[in-house]
């Protein structure tokens, strides 16, 4: 296979002309040509933080606070996914993974209510769609032991320190929700050593410091955390001092679009469109353990093809910038995974 179009190749996303070699799923070359194709090439993005359980209460949430919302194991969130039947939660998980699918997400890293039968569920809405999981159990050691890995709530929440224990023994992912509220429990996380945090919308000094010395990756979802009325996490702050990737968090509060969740990222946080992009394709990918995210040899052939003369995207300037802050659902013309 072959695609032709302006490529954003490599990691600084360098706009050139020319044509992706595609074998037996894996870029075999990267070609700068003169080409008279109006396509926009690009990688697929990596959704670095998601809850889609949550697709059966989309903006159920109204104007309560984060604790009511989604703090196991009464709020808002814990109570409806308790409340509905298996199938229903199927279901509507199938249909944000087409969603995601068509907005150009070629992998995702889920943090899974509902333990081991939650991992299953969402396999079972896997079930036909392209779509690269990496799914984190939550809750007990079990649910670790069948997904990817574990996904904890945060350290007000537990110690983690069993299920952590477990999750190295395993040689498998162990991320943590850190600092969403305030910096109390940022700490504690660290202190368990995560592959990655998430939110991290209160460090202090300290924090990114320790950030700095030990490279602890974050993921930051800036729009959950402007919806919960938390701040915005200081995203130029975290990527002076660490890799930092995109999440979408809860279906519950936004739609898992990362065209979205980068021009919010992007006007809001002070960061460039080339580090926005990186933190949406490559920086998620290499944290997840996935081989995508990059227009390059060797990378799996996760890829996204925009439609560079649609009404929305025709004159731009700036490519990156267009992706990032301008682009979405309509533009795409094709995903290929």
């Amino acid at each position: 296979m072959q695609i032709e179009g302006t490529l954003l190749r490599g990691r600084s996303f360098e706009a050139v002309e020319g044509r992706v070699t595609v074998d037996d799923g894996e870029i075999v070359a990267v070609e700068e040509r003169p080409t008279d194709s109006d396509r926009i090439v690009l990688p697929a993005f990596v959704n670095a933080h998601t809850h889609i359980g949550d697709s059966i209460a989309k903006e159920a949430g109204g104007d309560l606070s984060l604790d009511d919302l989604v703090a196991p194991p009464d709020g808002l969130k814990h109570r409806l996914l308790g409340a509905a039947d298996t199938d229903s939660k199927v279901r509507a998980m199938a249909r944000s993974l087409a969603y995601m699918e068509s907005t150009g997400t070629a992998a995702f890293v889920e943090f899974r209510e509902g333990g081991v039968e939650g991992v299953e569920a969402l396999r079972s809405a896997l079930s036909g769609r392209e779509i690269e999981p990496v799914i984190l159990g939550r809750e007990t050691v079990g649910a670790m032991e069948a997904s990817d890995g574990f996904g904890a709530s945060g350290a007000r929440d537990d110690e983690f320190g069993r299920e952590r224990n477990a999750t190295r023994e395993a040689g498998k992912l162990f991320g943590i929700h850190a600092g969403e509220r305030d910096s109390s429990d940022i700490n504690p996380a660290m202190d368990l050593d995560p592959d990655f945090l998430v939110h991290m919308v209160h460090p202090e000094p300290l924090h990114l410091q320790r950030l700095a010395d030990t490279e602890t990756p974050v993921v930051v979802c800036p729009r959950s955390n402007l919806v919960t009325d938390v701040g915005l996490p200081p995203v130029a702050d975290l990527a002076e001092r660490t890799t930092v990737a995109l999440g979408t968090d809860n279906v519950m509060l936004n739609s898992p679009s990362l065209f979205r969740e980068m021009e919010f990222t992007a006007k809001l946080c002070d960061v460039s469109a080339r580090d926005v992009l990186r933190m949406a394709t490559i920086n998620g990918a290499e944290l997840a353990g996935v081989n995508c995210g990059l227009l390059a040899e060797g990378y799996d052939a996760k890829l996204l093809v925009l439609d560079g003369d649609s009404d929305n995207l025709a004159g731009a300037q700036d490519l990156v910038r267009a992706v990032v802050r301008r682009a979405g659902q309509a533009d795409v013309q094709r995903v290929i995974r």
